[in-house]
C-alpha cells in the first residue's frame, strides 16, 4: 500500500513522532516519554525518516515536538475509534493553524515531488504541517483506516498499516508475538 512517496514519509514521521512522544504504554510495559538527550535522539530519528540528513533538534524543539505529538495521537485513536469525522475535524485544525501550503521540491537527486510547509512561526508548526497533510490524504481517501492504535494488551503505540491486506493490528512484532504466545499458552492450559 502506497499513499504517495512523500505522505507515506511524513505518516511515518507521525507515528514515530507519536510513540516517541507521548506517554502510555508500549510492548507491554509503561512508557515514560524520555527527557534531555534520549529524547532529541528519538525526534531527530523520527524527522530522518523524511530528511535523512536532518540536523540533531535542540532540547525547545523537542519539547514543541511532544506537544504536536499529542495532537497527532489524537488523530490516531479517533481513527481507531471509527471516528473518521473527528480525525478529520482534529487534521483541518491542524492544517489551519501551521497554514500547510503544496510546493514542488527536487533535492538529493530525486525528481520533482510535493512537499507542504507550514508558515507557522514555530519549529514544529513547520513538522506538524507536513505531518497533518499526509493524515489528511490518508482519511480523504479510502485508506484511513489503515491508521491504528495497537490492540496488544498494555500498549497504545499507533502505527501505520502498510502491508498489502491491510490486517495489521499491532505496532510492531514484539506485540504481536506477545499476543500469540499468550493465546498459545491459554490454549495449552485448557488442554
Amino acid at each position: 500500500m502506497n499513499f504517495n512517496s512523500h505522505s507515506d514519509t511524513v505518516v511515518a514521521v507521525a507515528a514515530a513522532l507519536v510513540n516517541a512522544l507521548t506517554a502510555g504504554e508500549a510492548h507491554g510495559r509503561p512508557y515514560a516519554v524520555p527527557e534531555g538527550p534520549r529524547r532529541r535522539a528519538l525526534v531527530t530519528e523520527a524527522l530522518r525518516l523524511s530528511r535523512p540528513l536532518a540536523r540533531e533538534v535542540t532540547d525547545d524543539e523537542a519539547e514543541e515536538a511532544a506537544a504536536v505529538a499529542a495532537e497527532l495521537r489524537a488523530v490516531f485513536q479517533a481513527v481507531d475509534r471509527g471516528d473518521v469525522d473527528g480525525a478529520a475535524a482534529r487534521v483541518n485544525d491542524l492544517l489551519e493553524r501551521t497554514d500547510a501550503r503544496p510546493h514542488l521540491e527536487r533535492h538529493d537527486g530525486e525528481p520533482w515531488h510535493l512537499h507542504f510547509h507550514g508558515r507557522g512561526e514555530s519549529w514544529a508548526d513547520r513538522w506538524a504541517a507536513p505531518c497533518a497533510t499526509g493524515l489528511a490524504i490518508v482519511l480523504g481517501g479510502e485508506l484511513h483506516d489503515r491508521l491504528g492504535v495497537c490492540t496488544a494488551p498494555h500498549c497504545d503505540r499507533v502505527y501505520v498499516d502498510v502491508s498489502r491486506n491491510g490486517t495489521r493490528r499491532f505496532c510492531s512484532t514484539a506485540c504481536q508475538n506477545r499476543v500469540k504466545t499468550a493465546a498459545f499458552r491459554a490454549r495449552a492450559g485448557r488442554a
